[in-house]
């Protein structure tokens, strides 16, 4: 899903993904999801439509609220899970064309 621009890479060094997590990995996939929440945009056109988007957006910012707090506490494998599951909120918000991914298909699994 994270191919090109957002393989594990910090620096010019490209992370070996058999490695232990870390909290620079960590950081890197709550970037990506920043990046992607960020450029997803709104494509519901009434009003039951902007209520499942509310809700997807909704799951997706307290996951990403989760792997922040997992993070701080250390927690790397929770923090790893919470911010796969937030990417993939957002994701399902482009499949379903609630969002518009504006033809990112890096960030996203497009229709």
């Amino acid at each position: 899903m994270f191919s090109d621009c957002c393989a594990d890479k910090r620096e010019g060094e490209i992370l070996n993904p058999d490695e232990t997590l870390t909290v620079e990995r960590v950081k890197h996939y709550l970037s990506i999801t920043a990046k992607a929440r960020g450029k997803a945009t709104s494509l519901a056109s009434n009003p039951n439509e902007e209520s499942m988007l509310k809700t997807l957006l909704s799951m997706a910012d307290d996951y990403a609220n989760d792997a922040e707090y997992f993070l701080n506490q250390g927690d790397l494998i929770r923090a790893f899970g919470a911010i796969n599951y937030a990417h993939a909120w957002i994701d399902a918000g482009v499949k379903l064309r609630l969002l518009d991914g504006h033809g990112d298909d890096v960030l996203f699994t497009l229709p």
